[in-house]
């Protein structure tokens, strides 16, 4: 499994924003568009993708 990321929001566009500002910055990919959330707000989801298993792609340090 790799690393995960929520987003938590008052609204659905301000969840699609932190959403994209979070895969742009980290290079993670959405797996979740916003949806409503149990309780008050919205919620979206994130991964990180996995490093090829060669060992061959870009790693940032």
């Amino acid at each position: 499994m790799g690393v995960s990321y929520m987003v938590r929001a008052s609204s659905a566009v301000e969840c699609q924003r932190e959403l994209d500002r979070l895969c742009r910055l980290l290079g993670a990919v959405a797996t979740t568009a916003p949806m409503r959330a149990a309780g008050p707000g919205w919620m979206a989801r994130a991964v990180m993708p996995k490093a090829p298993a060669n060992g061959e792609g870009p790693i940032e340090r």
